[in-house]
């Protein structure tokens, strides 16, 4: 069912696409200001303590910020690195395996390059919910057949919901060591790309509303999730056009 903010979404996008082709110029510009963003937002979801000022600064200035963790700068760089492949997957139309791997190990592999895109081999404990991920050596089993429902499920959803339930899916997969979250968001963000919607930021604001609703699809309630993403969506659409039109 397309909800009220759905077609409020379908608005937004029409008027962004009514200015199409944009310029090289604006085009580069919008898509350094969500880049920043979304590495920024993403990255401080899991608790990555650059502020978005810093963030900017590691990606355009190539400083590091005095006293704050290596850690946090090899997030920011290869966070970076996966959002310039999102635009490149965003030319087909299809979503495989190899490009969820590919989107972690551009994230990873500065962090821990033999882990960086390869399926874990050990169980994992998330802190805070009591959601338990599915044992290794399902991992494989389930990433193939995630893939497989992908073309009818895309067919049976608005594009902000199917972005919502993929989300959701690989998050419950949990198929890498570290990484799933950001993993996640990228993968929803090439859905949305790919359906010709802009990109979603999640603000780190809203960390626990998105935490809350994504660990009631665990619990089998999809529709808190669905519609959080949605608003998220809303809004996004709504700083892209206000960019063009600024």
């Amino acid at each position: 069912m397309i909800t009220p903010v759905l077609k409020k979404i379908d608005v937004l996008r029409d008027k962004i696409d009514a200015r199409r082709p944009l310029d090289a110029h604006m085009l580069k510009q919008v898509r350094e200001y969500f880049r920043i963003g979304m590495t920024y937002s993403s990255n401080a979801l899991e608790g990555n303590s650059l502020t978005e000022t810093e963030t900017k600064i590691v990606i355009e200035d190539g400083l590091t910020i005095g006293g704050k963790p290596v850690r946090d700068h090899l997030e920011v760089l290869g966070h970076s690195e996966a959002y310039d492949l999102l635009f490149r997957l965003a030319k087909s139309q299809d979503i495989t395996e190899a490009n969820i791997k590919e989107l972690h190990r551009l994230f990873y592999y500065r962090i821990d390059a033999k882990q960086a895109g390869k399926y874990r081999k050990r169980r994992v404990i998330i802190t805070g919910t009591n959601f338990i991920p599915p044992a290794p050596e399902r991992i494989p089993v389930l990433m193939e057949s995630f893939i497989a429902g992908l073309s009818e499920a895309s067919t049976k959803r608005h594009p902000v919901e199917f972005a919502a339930i993929i989300h959701k899916e690989l998050v419950t997969i949990h198929p890498f060591i570290d990484g799933n979250g950001r993993a996640a968001r990228l993968l929803m963000n090439l859905a949305l790309l790919q359906a010709g919607y802009p990109l979603a930021i999640i603000p780190p604001v809203l960390r626990r509303d998105y935490l809350d609703a994504l660990n009631k699809t665990h619990k089998g309630d999809d529709g808190p999730f669905i519609r959080f993403i949605t608003g998220v969506c809303y809004e996004s659409a709504k700083e892209y056009l206000r960019l063009l039109e600024g």
